[in-house]
């Protein structure tokens, strides 16, 4: 089975940047589209980023203008750049891949936190 490793997570202060990883133990062109989802004590899981085989993304409207989603296809590895953090973007990340099938793929999430 496919697994989903993130890295790059920790602890920083407002206002300054991190990048994750999302290396995947395979070939990550075997995904229709691929996402970043973050999930706050005590909230829901909710989609950051998302990012089509056509190169298409989305961001939820918390993040337009401060984070960027990538990929690396030689690489096997999907990014997320995250600029002028927030408090509020204290959350564990998790990246996923989808199959056409539908099927989901899941890292198994780090933990991101910001501090003012």
């Amino acid at each position: 089975q496919l697994r989903l490793v993130e890295s790059g997570g920790g602890s920083v202060q407002a206002g300054g940047s991190l990048r994750l990883s999302c290396t995947a133990a395979g070939n990550i062109a075997i995904f229709s589209t691929m996402d970043w989802h973050r999930q706050a004590p005590g909230k829901q899981r909710d989609l950051v980023a998302n990012l089509t085989q056509d190169g298409q993304t989305f961001y939820a409207d918390s993040v337009k203008g401060r984070f960027t989603i990538s990929r690396d296809s030689a690489k096997n590895t999907l990014y997320l750049q995250m600029n002028s953090l927030k408090p509020e973007d204290t959350a564990v990340y998790h990246c996923n891949g989808r199959l056409e099938s539908g099927y989901l793929f899941w890292g198994q999430g780090i933990q991101v936190t910001v501090s003012s």
